[in-house]
């Protein structure tokens, strides 16, 4: 495993791979994988690379290869995440629907926060019923920015 920390304009990422794909990116630069090398991999290079794209308002989808670890029901919340359009957004309770679990949005909310690969698996897109900011791994000011860069970019 290896990792590197970065700062970009939201903050430290910390983005975490394996030879060939991406297992995670934090919000932080604390230590997620023990005994992790500190690399640029070629894989992890493509992917500072993409989200410094998408910061910046020139790049709407991402083409890394990912890998992130959880239950079969997390990965079909994180899967339906990542079919979210670019400057869209829904609520848990949408994506517990299109899961076909229409009463599981708490254990949607659950699985989104255990969101292995912010913003490539797009975990700020979800809001509350109401239309509300809801938790965010990075803080809503980040989870903020990040929409806020997406409504930019659309409305153009």
């Amino acid at each position: 495993m290896y990792y590197k920390i970065y700062k970009t304009s939201i903050g430290k990422i910390q983005i975490i791979s394996n030879d060939k794909e991406i297992t995670h990116i934090s919000f932080n630069n604390k230590a997620i994988i023990k005994d992790a090398i500190n690399k640029e991999t070629e894989i992890i290079k493509q992917t500072i690379q993409q989200i410094n794209e998408y910061l910046n308002g020139a790049r709407k989808s991402f083409n890394i290869k990912i890998n992130p670890k959880g239950t079969e029901f997390q990965k079909s919340v994180w899967n339906e995440l990542t079919k979210i359009p670019y400057g869209e957004t829904r609520t848990y309770k949408d994506i517990a629907i299109k899961i076909k679990n229409q009463k599981a949005y708490r254990a949607v909310g659950n699985a989104n926060n255990k969101n292995p690969i912010g913003i490539i698996i797009p975990c700020h897109r979800v809001i509350g019923s109401k239309g509300e900011l809801t938790g965010y791994a990075g803080g809503l000011k980040i989870k903020q920015k990040l929409l806020q860069i997406e409504k930019q970019r659309y409305d153009k």
